[in-house]
């Protein structure tokens, strides 16, 4: 039997029939970098709370994903304030049951400030929820999609533990994507993902091997941002304690596990829905006439035709300048761990430049639309982000830079991809695009990308605000901190002896 709620909660009464025979209630909030941090209440207390919400200690933000307090202390939870509490309120909407734990109820949590009462600078699920209000007022609702690749093995925590996280056994051998044959060795695990999820009400629309040993890909069903952050990050929490509760399989985020293989990307998909008509404004309603573009050239301004635009409207447009303006100063919302950056090199499909393009999987942006996609699936494809992302996060700062483009009417200065690798230009411009695009190249670790999101004019904190940018910033620093004092066992492997 399914255990999808039938209804939404809309009220503490409606809470209250849906738990008359339950007595513990689990509920988590998020941190900043994406992992649910929770407790289980009594039915009583639970319900006291649905009000004014409860006290859940702020040190949830003071210390990083190993509860390993931050180097530099921060303004939110610190020894000089005692760590003290924040409220925790309960999303009622969030209601599910989660079927591998006894079918226990389960909420989200959003973190405000005790004193302003307004959602905690630093949430994750407020920050989001301020974009969106922000989005509301325009009369649009973004949509989103989402993309996970992950690695899975015979491990467990304990075995990983036992073998210091070396060499761990793949589920499945060898490069094999779309595979038919490697699911049915692992089917019990297969479609347990897809039914046990179905019931924890996260939707999937596909699961395939994707190419490695022991790799999915799942894309998760279109659905309104908050939504789909929401199932993002259960998704992955799910994947984990089902393989680990049910069938002894470790499954790993990370975005590059291997030095040798490819990585995990955890790409996001983006539409804007006209809240009125229903309508994705991202499709242009006359696309018989062709758009054009301004594009400077030596202080030119003379228009080029470009035919990735033609299907394009002009809010989809103004989003994607606002991306690919902001782009390097949100990189560590994308790629936001010291591993990431190993994901975003050369010849592994992954993008390392300021880019976008019609179809285009090389691109930092794929602009999906007819004549390939429907007009109503016209959407944009945001392929740097990997699968270590915090979903909140990445949403986030992607929607307040599309916001940016619109607000600002931002035209796109930058060529799509196809200029530069396939239309017929002189070989002088074919130069000058390329120079261009080369000069717009990403950061190339973490802390570049810090430095670059916390700059005093950077985008990030044109529309994130300057708090956030700086809590973020120093949570980031404190992890490149982490990893350049550390020694690994490649400096150990090559100089041990030889130096």
């Amino acid at each position: 039997m399914s255990n999808i709620p039938e209804k939404i909660p809309q009220n503490i009464e409606e809470v209250k029939k849906l738990l008359e025979n339950d007595h513990r209630i689990k509920v988590a909030g998020v941190d900043v970098d994406g992992i649910l941090r929770g407790k289980i209440l009594v039915k009583s207390k639970f319900l006291s709370t649905l009000e004014d919400g409860f006290g859940f200690c702020s040190v949830i933000f003071g210390w990083d994903m190993h509860d390993k307090t931050y180097t530099e202390e921060l303004e939110i939870s610190n020894c000089d304030n005692g760590y003290a509490d924040i409220v925790a309120k309960v999303d009622i909407s969030t209601y599910r049951r989660i079927p591998w734990e006894d079918n226990i109820p389960f909420f989200l949590l959003t973190f405000y400030d005790p004193t302003t009462k307004e959602p905690l600078y630093v949430c994750p699920r407020g920050l989001l929820k301020n974009i969106l209000n922000k989005y509301e007022e325009l009369g649009l609702k973004p949509m989103c999609g989402a993309e996970f690749e992950f690695f899975s093995f015979k491990e467990t925590p304990e075995t990983m533990a036992a073998k210091q996280y070396n060499s761990p056994v793949p589920l499945t051998q060898g490069m094999f994507g779309y595979s038919l044959l490697r699911p049915t060795s692992n089917q019990n695990f297969f479609y347990d993902i897809f039914d046990e999820l179905k019931s924890f009400n996260v939707n999937l629309e596909a699961l395939h091997t994707e190419t490695g040993p022991g790799v999915y890909e799942a894309a998760l069903a279109y659905s309104p941002a908050m939504d789909m952050a929401d199932s993002a990050t259960l998704f992955k929490l799910a994947i984990k304690q089902i393989g680990i509760l049910r069938h002894g399989i470790m499954s790993c985020f990370m975005a590059k596990p291997h030095a040798d293989l490819p990585g995990c990307s955890g790409h996001l998909h983006f539409s804007l829905k006209s809240i009125e008509t229903g309508e994705n404004i991202f499709a242009k309603k006359d696309s018989s006439v062709e758009c054009k573009n301004s594009f400077a050239e030596n202080g030119s301004s003379n228009p080029k035709e470009w035919k990735d635009t033609k299907f394009m409207s002009d809010t989809m447009k103004h989003f994607l300048a606002g991306i690919l303006v902001g782009l390097p100063s949100i990189m560590p919302f994308l790629a936001p761990t010291v591993n990431s950056y190993k994901r975003l090199v050369e010849n592994y499909w992954a993008p390392i430049n300021v880019s976008w393009g019609l179809e285009n999987r090389t691109a930092a942006i794929r602009v999906i639309s007819p004549p390939t996609s429907s007009a109503s699936a016209t959407r944009i494809e945001m392929r740097v982000s990997g699968a270590d992302i915090n979903p909140y996060l990445a949403i986030s700062a992607t929607l307040a830079c599309g916001l940016y483009g619109i607000e600002n009417k931002l035209p796109i200065l930058m060529p799509p991809l196809s200029h530069v690798n396939k239309e017929i230009i002189t070989p002088e411009e074919k130069m000058n695009l390329l120079a261009q695009h080369q000069e717009k190249r990403l950061a190339k670790n973490l802390q570049e990308a810090t430095h670059t999101m916390m700059a005093k004019d950077s985008i990030a904190r044109k529309v994130l605000g300057d708090r956030f940018v700086d809590h973020f910033g120093k949570t980031r620093l404190h992890e490149w901190k982490l990893w350049e004092t550390t020694v690994t066992n490649w400096e150990i492997k090559r100089y041990f002896e030889t130096v």
